[in-house]
């Protein structure tokens, strides 16, 4: 017998100054589970399949499921058009939806494009986070110099070319779930539940912009204990794209189960139901909550011991105050959290990388109305807190890329850049620098444009 009525729960909306996201809570478990599914989601029309409805109830029996639409999708807000959420935006939705619900740390569950989502969310706020788990997914999709298992270029082409046409109709399946393709029943369902979900441009430019995702950089930031599942078959998120996952996590367990299909969930599913069941029952320790993933932001007035000389105390110290005064409002309003003054500028951390570039880029346009000039630099990391204050490599390479900012520049590493895609923050790429006292050499962009 089902646990709730035909249709499901309720949808209810939790509100927040950038969009309405659609959520519902269901099942009885002891724990709560935060299921974040591929990007095309209607939680209302997932109720109307059958082998969907068992699907959830099966997670509902040991959990308290927690589900959403991210902004773009399904009954949650739209997003303007030609634009699209970012993967840090939504992981905002995903944190309304667990203050809205009263629950202060769940299991999550990401599956396929959910999956960098919920990377995300458990490096950045693992506190919240009691477990990872994560079900045919991947931290790159496209191949790299040092990625060889990831999809050509030309491969992601001609799979856009398939996905457009497919969109709204049974064809995605051949792409999704080889084996029930031939289902005129799911077909139909399919079909609709995507046309209700997004409309063919927006999943067209959603899909785009997952092939772009990179979250590679914040693997070993996850603390969580950490679940991967990967259909032994899947040509999509191939298990290599798990294995590489459950590599880089510390402490990740690797389970791969027969079949090929992804999407929808409920496809062949017993045996990701079986693992992730066994693995969320038991006992598993709360993460440290010292150690999370954010963006260091260092800013720096450019030429201040000169303006200082130039000025006198009295006009410097005025001009310092506004300036601060300035900087702070920039960071209230993209909710940094001020560190520390560093004599002539500032060390603030962001839950979100995109969010520090436009707060960064936001002080560098105002602060020419003061007279003067500052620079900035960016790099997203492993921090540890302690006693209001931050330590840590990524702090110390945040430095060193201020250093290298000209008057005026925000400069950031490559794995700012690499979490911000989908932000229509533009880049010019700077090349490769040794940044003193760090290992390697890194690759350094300017912030070239706003979104």
């Amino acid at each position: 017998m089902a646990m709730w009525s035909a249709g499901g729960p309720e949808p209810r909306y939790a509100r927040s100054e950038e969009g309405d996201v659609a959520y519902q809570v269901f099942g009885h478990g002891p724990r709560d589970l935060l299921l974040i599914g591929n990007w095309a989601s209607n939680i209302e029309i997932m109720w109307e399949h059958p082998s969907m409805v068992r699907y959830l109830e099966r997670l509902g029996r040991f959990a308290r499921v927690i589900c959403f639409d991210k902004r773009g999708a399904g009954l949650s807000d739209p997003v303007p058009m030609g634009a699209l959420p970012t993967l840090e935006q939504w992981v905002d939705d995903a944190r309304g939806v667990l203050d809205a619900v009263g629950s202060e740390q769940a299991a999550i569950l990401g599956d396929a494009e959910g999956g960098p989502m919920a990377m995300m969310f458990a490096a950045t706020h693992p506190q919240r986070t009691r477990a990872l788990v994560l079900v045919n997914s991947f931290a790159r999709m496209l191949r790299a110099d040092d990625y060889a298992i990831g999809m050509p270029e030309a491969s992601s082409e001609k799979l856009l070319e398939q996905w457009l046409p497919a969109w709204g109709t049974g064809r995605v399946l051949r792409l999704a779930a080889p084996s029930v393709a031939d289902d005129p029943q799911l077909q139909r369902w399919i079909a609709r539940y995507g046309r209700l979900s997004a409309s063919p441009g927006t999943a067209t430019r959603i899909y785009r912009w997952v092939l772009h995702v990179d979250v590679r950089s914040i693997l070993p930031s996850i603390k969580a204990p950490t679940l991967v599942v990967q259909k032994a078959g899947n040509r999509h998120y191939r298990p290599p794209m798990g294995r590489y996952l459950a590599e880089h996590i510390p402490g990740a367990k690797y389970v791969e189960v027969p079949g090929a299909d992804w999407y929808p969930a409920f496809v062949d599913s017993d045996g990701i139901l079986d693992a992730v069941e066994e693995f969320l029952t038991g006992d598993r320790p709360a993460p440290a909550d010292d150690r999370v993933l954010a963006t260091v932001l260092f800013t720096d007035i450019v030429g201040s011991t000169d303006a200082a000389v130039r000025l006198g105390d009295q006009r410097w110290l005025e001009l310092k105050t506004a300036h601060d005064e300035l900087v702070r409002a920039q960071l209230e309003r993209y909710r940094g959290r001020e560190i520390a003054t560093t004599g002539d500028g500032f060390l603030a951390i962001f839950d979100g990388p995109a969010r520090a570039v436009r707060c960064a880029t936001d002080i560098a346009a105002a602060v020419p109305s003061l007279g003067i000039d500052i620079r900035a630099g960016l790099h997203s990391g492993e921090v540890e807190l302690r006693d209001g204050q931050v330590a840590g490599i990524a702090v110390h390479i945040a430095a060193r890329v201020l250093a290298l900012a000209g008057p005026g520049r925000v400069l950031v590493s490559g794995t700012v850049k690499d979490l911000v895609v989908g932000s229509g923050i533009q880049f010019v790429d700077r090349g490769s620098h040794a940044l003193k006292g760090v290992p390697d050499e890194w690759r350094l962009f300017e912030v070239a444009g706003p979104s």
